[in-house]
Parts: C-alpha cells; sequence; structure tokens
C-alpha cells in the first residue's frame, strides 16, 4: 500500500497488516518521512492558530551530560573544548550517542521480526546490510530534517504562522502537543513506583487522564507522556543508585503497557509521533515476548519515538495554565543515514 491517506484513514483492525504498514518507494523521501507526513502544512497552521496564544516557550531538552550512568552499553556524551588560533577563539567537539539523554529514535533505530524469515528487517523492509552501508542513507534521519513542499501552497494571517509554514513545511515535528501527565496523576492518588521498575501505564489510565484534563485528541498530534524519570533521577537516587543502574545487566524501566489495545488506540488516534520522559518509552524488558511496541510503531508505522524528554518545566507549565496542549517544534540533525537525535523540542503556548 503506497497511499499514504488511505492508509492512514484506515482503522487498526482492518489492516492487511498492522505490524507492516510500509508507505513510499524503497529509498524514497515519502518512505524516510514515514508517519510525519501527517503534518501537512494545514496541519501545522491549524495548530498553531489553536495552541499559540501567550507566547510562553518551555523546552523539553535534558542535559546532554545525562544519563551521566547510562546503561545497554552506552557512554555519556564527551565534550571537549579546544582552543583555535593559538587561543583566539574556542571551538568543542563532542563524543556522543544520542540515546544516552534526549532523544528521538529514528527508523534505523530498531527493526521487526517477520515470519518465515530469519533476518530482521527496519522500516519499509531495510535491512541491517543497508544501515551498515555508510553509502546508503535509506530511512535516515536527513528525510526528517530537510525542509521542503508538503502539500499545496498555504497562506496564514499569522505572522508566526506564515513564518513556521514558510520554513518548516515538511512535516519535521511541528504541530500540535499533549501531555498526559501521569506522575502527578499517579502522585495525587497514592501510586507509588520507581521508574526503575516494570511498573506500566495503563491505557485506561491515559484515557482517564485524557477525560478529567478534557483533552479531545486529534489527527497528527505529538503525544507526551510523563512518568517522572528525570525528577527521580535528578532529586531522588543517589550516586551509588546510577552507578548501580549502569552496572546492571537486566535493567528495568518503566513506560506505557504493551497491548494490542494500546497499539490499536495509538494508531487509530492518528498521532504522528510518540514521546515521553521514559528511557524505553514502553516498558522493558518486555512483559509479552509476542509483542514489543517498538517493532511496531518504528519498524512497522515510521512514526518516531521520543525518550528521555525533560518533561519537568512542560509539567509545571501545563498545571499552572491548566491546558494541556500546546504548539510543538522539533528539528533532528540533518545527518544522511542517522539512527537518533537530539530533539531540540519546544512548546510554545
Amino acid at each position: 500500500m503506497t497511499d499514504k491517506q488511505s492508509v492512514f484513514d484506515t482503522p487498526f483492525d482492518l489492516l492487511p497488516n498492522p505490524k507492516q504498514v510500509w508507505i513510499g518507494e524503497p529509498g524514497s523521501h515519502e518512505e524516510g518521512l514515514g508517519k510525519l507526513s501527517i503534518l501537512t502544512p494545514e496541519v501545522v497552521a491549524k495548530a498553531a492558530a489553536s495552541e499559540i496564544k501567550t507566547g510562553r516557550r518551555v523546552t523539553m531538552a535534558w542535559e546532554l551530560t545525562k544519563l551521566d550512568y547510562p546503561n545497554l552499553n552506552r557512554q555519556p556524551c564527551q565534550h571537549r573544548i579546544v582552543p583555535l588560533l593559538g587561543g583566539v577563539a574556542f571551538d568543542d567537539i563532542y563524543t556522543m550517542n544520542p540515546q544516552q539523554s534526549s532523544q528521538w529514535d529514528g527508523l534505523r533505530h530498531f527493526s521487526q521480526t517477520v515470519p518465515g524469515q530469519s533476518e530482521r528487517v527496519f522500516y519499509g523492509g531495510t535491512t541491517a546490510a543497508e544501515i551498515n552501508d555508510r553509502k546508503n542513507d535509506r530511512i535516515g534521519l536527513q528525510h526528517w530534517a530537510r525542509a521542503g513542499i508538503a502539500g499545496k501552497p498555504f497562506s496564514y494571517k499569522s505572522t508566526i504562522v506564515s513564518y513556521l509554514i514558510c520554513f518548516c513545511t515538511e512535516p519535521l515535528f511541528v504541530g500540535r502537543g499533549v501531555l498526559i501527565d501521569y506522575a502527578t496523576w499517579a502522585a495525587r492518588r497514592g501510586i507509588q513506583y520507581t521508574t526503575f521498575s516494570t511498573h506500566q501505564v495503563r491505557l485506561s489510565d491515559i484515557l482517564e487522564i485524557a477525560k478529567e484534563c478534557s483533552i479531545a485528541f486529534q489527527i497528527g498530534d505529538i503525544l507526551f507522556i510523563r512518568i517522572g524519570v528525570i525528577k527521580e533521577w535528578d532529586n531522588v537516587m543517589t550516586d551509588v543508585q546510577k552507578q548501580q543502574y549502569s552496572a546492571n545487566k537486566n535493567p528495568q524501566h518503566a513506560g506505557v503497557e504493551a497491548t494490542v489495545d494500546m497499539l490499536r488506540w495509538l494508531w487509530d488516534t492518528g498521532f504522528a509521533a510518540i514521546a515521553s520522559d521514559a528511557i524505553s518509552w514502553e516498558v522493558y524488558p518486555p512483559q509479552s515476548p509476542d509483542l514489543f511496541l517498538h517493532e511496531y510503531v518504528l519498524a512497522g508505522w515510521g512514526m518516531p519515538i521520543g525518550e528521555l524528554f525533560d518533561l519537568e518545566a512542560l509539567a509545571r507549565t501545563c498545571e499552572g495554565l491548566q491546558r494541556w496542549t500546546f504548539f510543538v517544534t522539533s528539528v533532528p540533525l540533518n545527518m544522511p543515514g542517522g539512527v537518533s537525535s537530539p530533539p531540540s523540542a519546544m512548546a510554545i503556548f
């Protein structure tokens, strides 16, 4: 199926293969965009017009030095400052794995199993051999960072909307954001947990929070779920506990439940991207050996997954304004063949 509009309009239960909803020809820009192609200029303009009211801005990127004690053999960011022209000026050199701090998982990040095949594949059927070939940039980050024309030319009276449409006409991460503040909701109900466990955010919890906050989801929304990882790491955990987590060969991460009901809701609601402050977005390790959301969302749908977003200031702002929707901008690194990227994300109210 290559008609993206008819694909995206198809209910989950009617998809021929909900684990492989691939659009675009192999190697094409359309394929590289995946589900971000939902974010047309019309969708962006509507989001900006409805959400930008006060001009308040909140960034969502955690420090690049966090997690300062990462797990899964990842390394913390290293930053060197080096003199230039004998000290007349300075440059800096970053050595980093975007996965150890706030990041978008690109389409090259996670693969899926295919019945009857021994080799796993990435979105669109991309193979590991293609990803390892540095001359091949299929489904690389450059597709998410490149500006262009999506849909017919569009004009709007608002200056800020016109600016955003002009420079972000290709989908990128520009649209309406929605925050589900599970951490605050759970605390008010006396639900105690550590985010370094297999505690699960249930679909029923998300729907109850949305109802309490009068959130009506829209096609193209970018979903953010706060479970409290950043708060716990920065304010609760000791240095010794962080080192123990880093050394743990079987780490546990709280996150969204991995169920068919969750998949159905994510697809049918029409999200363009999903993100949270969790390390794995979904609960890890998988509670069912037959269902891992990454295999569907990234490798199957081409929908970006954001992890370790700093949602603390965002949650305070939403609480203070009593509104949990906002305008979102995020531009990944323009790295041909890139796998993941810091988000450079900002919410505008």
